[in-house]
């Protein structure tokens, strides 16, 4: 395991018109550097899958850069500096999930634009909260674990959940 946390080779893959950004007060995100189509394929994240109690323990640096993927089981990209783990959140995003690790827009996104995603899609630990910094008039000021049970995001985001958190959505809903 602590051979992916420290090699510099990359885990992941970008869309060639995609590079990183430094913005201030959110750190890196990535740009479109040209216009990308509706459905286009952004971003597939790639690393070691851990257990919550693992995650805990890495680097704050790999725990960020991670993405929850199934129930208690987290893919982690360590700490491989890699373009494709700079998604920040947004509560009006441009980009779901297909699958538990791809991302792709979900409607055209023009050059220059920031991509994002709502980590709502994805995060279902209960203990995950963070400060929401998108400035969006619909935002939810703070992102939790939870908020996949927002009536109004499973609706909105219906087909783009990962798959474990659909399946919850599923059994919630009695389907």
């Amino acid at each position: 395991m602590t051979d992916i946390l420290t090699t510099s080779r990359r885990v992941a893959w970008s869309h060639p018109h995609l590079d990183r950004k430094l913005t201030e007060g959110a750190g890196y995100t990535l740009v479109a550097t040209a216009p990308m189509a509706k459905g286009e394929l952004l971003v597939v994240w790639g690393g070691i899958i851990v257990d919550t109690a693992t995650l805990r323990t890495l680097p704050e640096m790999a725990q960020h850069r991670s993405i929850q993927v199934e129930e208690d089981l987290h893919l982690t990209s360590g700490m491989v500096d890699d373009l494709a783990d700079c998604v920040n959140h947004s509560c009006n995003p441009n980009a779901g999930l297909q699958g538990q690790i791809a991302l792709i827009a979900l409607r055209d996104i023009a050059a220059g634009e920031e991509v994002c995603f709502d980590y709502a899609m994805c995060d279902g630990d209960p203990s995950f909260r963070m400060t929401c910094l998108c400035g969006q008039p619909n935002c939810r000021g703070v992102i939790t674990g939870d908020d996949w049970r927002i009536p109004e995001l499973q609706q909105r985001y219906k087909g783009y959940f990962s798959p474990y958190l659909q399946r919850r959505i599923d059994r919630l809903n009695g389907c």
